[in-house]
């Protein structure tokens, strides 16, 4: 089956960029159809006389064979350059490919073209580290390199015009590039060679941050670059993003001081030809909120939310538009990507307002929200010792309850009697009041140095940073808990045979938690596999063990008695949690432990 695209249709027609038939949320609903259709032909059934004929030109319905075709065919009607060399020089590549590729992971992908940062707050550092935490692939062509800091910007080296250009070569003849996002770009001569490798290698989508300002106010680009961006990117830009004193610059130095007068901005950048225009609002003097203007050539779109105060607001501009190109690239509208991308440079910034990197007066926000998690904690988490395992305190809501105490100080008294790690299993608490709770333990923990970690519960592990989650086998698989957490967070598994413990070893678990090796009430329908069930687990596990399920004063010692080198202590409940003193029960089972171990 193959699709026809006449070469006077509408896809072609018009010569203007913004007044295009297809607005981009239209390709990328049609890129995204294709890319559904994955039949897989022998051959791309042309041939080279169909190619050059005033015939319609067959275009094989291959899947992303297809996209590339079409988005070429758009590319062209926009950049006047010659559609049917182009299609035929794709063909030639796609035939060329196998049938393998079409089973390939698409990876979205931003190349950003901007300069380089040293103190790593905003440039191409920012577009990186944006892109990393909105899960898409970032290539670079570096423009400038930058001496900067908190303090400002000491020193500007512009990359040779030549060398750009080889760097935007090496990137578009080897990857599949879905949105360049350009930032500064120093010179008239840089502007055109990424026009020109624009024509040449055409992408899904180009957001334009005109860098010419710092939001700290240093200038980037003099003003002999202005006309430039007006002439070469402006027209073949998907959006672009001037803060208020690049939107003035654009136009010739008209002061925007109102919401108003950033309405009228907007509709003017967009006269000189991007599809839409997002005006920042940052530090508009008169509002109370930070406030942006998106304007799409029809409707304006005010987008408001609370100021935050913050001396770490360096980069904010270029994580801006680095996080509209990843969204855009992942497939999102241009509204929707907006959208994601303020709330997502909102939520950094007020997650950094508190941290302090470097002595001036503007400093970086943390892209990744990593930076506080061990700020207030004593304990930094080492990498995972099987040893910890040895008693491994499992608390239960119900049984707190029936005690009349609270979990933290439940987690505080096993501790105190000898628990070696604790998990919280909290099944009938609610979310809000088990993550406070979770937040509290982890203090006492981590002020013992003794890990934590939750049951089953990926988003409470994550939002209280425990060090780590066990899950069973109907929960979230570890491998799915791994990407989410991050390499150095702990996973247990519960198994209860060879194979689940042979499967939680090849998707990265930690340990094993093997049983119920005894029959208990603090788990419904739980299969138990006896003494000789968590032996033969033991000996085909390539992971540390741990014995769980109805284990107690009475029958500990027989558990550790079974001498497998790889069962490294027991989980215990009840014995534990359902008695009148927690203090005294732990240290009890602690001590039989240390005597079956010394006897082993």
């Amino acid at each position: 089956m193959a699709s026809e695209i006449l070469p006077g249709s509408f896809f072609n027609k018009t010569r203007n960029r913004r007044k295009s038939l297809l607005s981009f949320e239209a390709r990328i609903c049609i890129e995204n159809l294709l890319r559904v259709l994955q039949l897989k032909l022998p051959n791309l059934g042309f041939s080279y006389l169909e190619l050059f004929s005033m015939q319609p030109i067959q275009v094989p319905s291959h899947g992303f064979a297809q996209s590339r075709i079409l988005r070429l065919h758009f590319a062209s009607s926009r950049r006047n350059i010659s559609y049917r060399t182009k299609i035929f020089t794709v063909m030639l590549q796609e035939r060329a490919s196998t049938v393998k590729d079409d089973s390939k992971m698409k990876i979205p992908h931003v190349l950003t073209v901007a300069g380089s940062d040293s103190g790593a707050g905003a440039g191409i550092q920012a577009d990186l580290k944006t892109c990393a935490a909105r899960g898409v692939y970032c290539s670079t062509v570096i423009t400038a390199v930058t001496a900067q800091n908190t303090v400002g910007v000491q020193g500007v080296n512009i990359v040779p015009e030549d060398f750009v250009a080889r760097q935007l070569e090496s990137v578009f003849s080897d990857m599949h590039v879905d949105v360049v996002k350009t930032g500064m770009l120093p010179s008239i001569g840089i502007v055109k060679v990424l026009h020109h490798s624009l024509k040449e290698f055409p992408v899904q989508a180009l957001v334009v941050d005109p860098v010419m300002v710092s939001t700290s106010g240093d200038v980037l680009a003099g003003p002999s670059i202005l006309d430039s961006f007006r002439e070469e990117l402006l027209p073949i830009a998907d959006i672009v993003t001037p803060n208020l004193k690049e939107a003035s610059a654009l136009l010739g130095g008209v002061q925007l001081e109102s919401v108003a007068a950033m309405r009228a901005a907007a509709k003017s950048i967009h006269d000189m030809g991007p599809r839409s225009v997002l005006v920042k609002g940052g530090d508009l003097p008169s509002s109370l909120d930070a406030v942006d203007i998106f304007f799409d050539g029809v409707n304006f779109f005010e987008l408001r939310s609370s100021r935050i105060k913050s001396r770490n607001t360096h980069g904010t501009g270029c994580t801006l538009a680095s996080c509209i190109a990843a969204e855009l690239a992942k497939g999102s509208s241009m509204l929707s990507a907006v959208k994601v991308a303020k709330r997502y440079v909102e939520t950094a910034l007020d997650y950094s307002k508190d941290i302090a990197i470097g002595n001036g007066f503007q400093g970086p926000f943390d892209h990744l929200l990593k930076l506080k998690s061990d700020i207030h904690n004593s304990f930094r988490q080492q990498a995972f010792n099987p040893e910890n395992l040895f008693l491994y305190a499992v608390t239960d809501s119900g049984m707190n309850k029936k005690w009349g105490r609270s979990i933290t100080d439940a987690v505080k008294a096993a501790i105190e009697g000898g628990a070696t790690i604790v998990q919280l299993r909290e099944k009938d608490s609610e979310t809000q009041d088990f993550l406070e709770a979770a937040k509290a333990c982890v203090q006492v923990c981590h002020s013992h140095g003794v890990p934590l970690l939750i049951n089953d519960r990926i988003d409470v592990a994550l939002a209280c940073d425990a060090d780590g989650v066990h899950v069973g086998q109907s929960d979230m698989p570890a491998r799915v808990a791994r990407r989410l957490l991050g390499p150095e967070k702990i996973i247990g598994v519960s198994c209860k045979t060879p194979e689940q413990a042979q499967k939680a070893w090849i998707d990265g678990a930690d340990y094993i938690g093997s049983g119920g090796v005894f029959p208990t009430n603090t788990k419904a329908n739980n299969l138990t596999i006896g003494l000789d069930g968590l032996k033969t687990v033991c000996l085909a596990s390539k992971l540390p063990v741990v014995a769980i399920g109805g284990i107690n004063a009475s029958n500990a010692r027989r558990v550790m008695e079974i001498s497998v080198p790889n069962l490294k202590g027991v989980a215990v409940v009840s014995a534990l949690f359902d008695r009148e003193c927690v203090l005294t029960e732990t240290k009890k089972m602690h001590g039989d432990l240390r005597q079956a171990a010394s006897m082993a």
